[in-house]
């Protein structure tokens, strides 16, 4: 913008300049030739035959650098500003006598001629010829080299200016224009950095015009489209979270009722095979019936264990079990369970070792009791004959580490992630020999993330050591 303005006052400029230098001699010749008629006019109001009243010529002559000369009818001088033998007297002389008869016919016309002539003596000159008072003659006589240098020095002195008045033009309407343009680039530069989603540009705003009031507009809009946009991500991110929860709500009801059915198949099936049994009376003596009422009511246990457990973590994963954080003491409840224990694996020639000092932690001891129970249960269903199962406590920050371990083999690397996952089982055989169902560790997992603590397994020397943390109670002022 400031550019365009700058071409166009430098074309104006130069036109003017352009224009002085081409007609200004033209303007000069009309303008002088209208003078010298105004002047012949001026000389026959003055002009009296009996007398020249030289000095209102003179007055004349010198007010308009003319040369003047009247003649009387006779061809005598009557008046002269030029000396009598002066050069300029008789170019004066020359051209009135050379040129009389050629413009005798404009003179008789209209009393005068006005004519340019050249000759080695006056050079080129503007000449009026006419009568004063029916029998003089007059010539009025100005050179043109006056007009020819005073046009040349005019036009180079318009050039010169007007060249400073392009530079002195150009660079104040620069700096005039800045406090335009600049807003506007700064606007511009917003709008900008706005259409890549970028807000964090702000236009300046330190004057109250029309431009201030823009970029205060400019700026208000880029706050509100970016606290929208930040909504609207906000609002996208959390619907992309609902999608995706569905999905996987999907995804685990699929599963779910896949491992279910799954599961419940073989029970289900002996059930089945043995009820019918007794229903068709195949068994004659009595021990081949009871066994047969055993294997039915052991599977039925399973199968209500399983539910039980399914219910259990279904409650824990979707909010429905509150966590109810307590004070309580953990070493009693873990010796109660122990003692419990003791009396499952005694037939294994299993040694279960406790002894830690009593401890106070926050937690869900309800929970928590699931927790212990489901590793305990773990480690008696894979302690080799005669090994060792350890409980035991280490500090870790602000967090009691609750400790399992049992003598046996470790479990492969690649299937470590995989025993949070419901359903999932290492050993499938010896899984169906003890009874597991693969729920009891996706309940643990579903519990620490309830509480917001770690949890873990890790094979160690010797067999592996499940762990979980809860927060200690007796380091802290209750």
């Amino acid at each position: 913008m400031t550019l365009m303005l700058i071409i166009i006052m430098t074309s104006v400029i130069a036109l003017s300049v352009l224009v002085n230098l081409t007609m200004l001699k033209t303007y000069y010749t009309v303008k002088e030739k209208k003078t010298i008629k105004e002047s012949y006019v001026h000389l026959q109001k003055i002009f009296k035959k009996d007398t020249v009243r030289e000095n209102e010529v003179d007055e004349i002559a010198k007010k308009y650098n003319y040369r003047i000369m009247i003649s009387n009818s006779t061809g005598s001088r009557a008046y002269s500003s030029e000396g009598q033998n002066s050069v300029m007297y008789k170019g004066l002389w020359n051209i009135m006598n050379n040129n009389l008869d050629k413009i005798s016919d404009e003179i008789n016309k209209q009393g005068y001629a006005i004519m340019t002539n050249s000759n080695k003596s006056m050079g080129t000159s503007i000449n009026l010829i006419g009568y004063l008072d029916g029998d003089f003659t007059v010539i009025i006589s100005t050179p043109m080299e006056s007009i020819q240098t005073s046009a040349r020095l005019s036009g180079q002195f318009t050039m010169y200016v007007g060249l400073i008045l392009i530079i002195c033009g150009a660079i104040a309407m620069y700096l005039y224009s800045r406090q335009f343009t600049k807003p506007i680039e700064d606007m511009a530069k917003a709008a900008n950095q706005m259409s890549h989603l970028d807000f964090d540009m702000k236009v300046p705003t330190g004057s109250d015009d029309e431009l201030g009031r823009l970029g205060n507009s400019i700026n208000e809009l880029s706050s509100k489209l970016e606290l929208t946009i930040s909504e609207l991500k906000t609002a996208n991110n959390e619907l992309q979270k609902d999608i995706e929860q569905k999905v996987q709500i999907d995804e685990m009801r699929k599963e779910f009722l896949s491992h279910v059915s799954h599961e419940l198949k073989t029970p289900i099936a002996l059930i089945q095979g043995y009820s019918e049994g007794l229903k068709d009376n195949i068994l004659d003596d009595e021990e081949s019936k009871e066994f047969y009422c055993d294997v039915i009511a052991d599977e039925a246990k399973k199968m209500n264990r399983m539910v039980q457990k399914l219910l259990t973590l279904n409650q824990i994963e979707f909010g429905n079990n509150q966590v109810n954080m307590e004070r309580f003491d953990i070493t009693e409840m873990i010796r109660n369970m122990v003692e419990s224990s003791k009396i499952l694996v005694e037939k294994q020639g299993v040694t279960i070792i406790f002894d830690e000092p009593e401890m106070h932690v926050w937690a869900d001891e309800f929970m928590i009791e699931e927790v212990v129970n489901n590793y305990l249960s773990n480690a008696r269903n894979h302690v080799t004959d005669g090994g060792i199962i350890k409980v035991s406590y280490c500090q870790n920050g602000n967090n009691l580490r609750v400790k399992v371990f049992n003598t046996g083999n470790h479990i492969p690397q690649e299937d470590i992630d995989k025993l949070w996952v419901k359903f999932y089982k290492v050993d499938k055989a010896r899984t169906r020999e003890y009874g597991g169902s693969g729920i009891g560790l996706s309940i643990v997992e579903a519990t620490m993330k309830a509480h917001g603590r770690d949890y873990g397994v890790a094979n160690v020397e010797g067999g592996v050591e499940f762990y979980f943390e809860v927060e200690s109670a007796d380091s802290q002022t209750v």
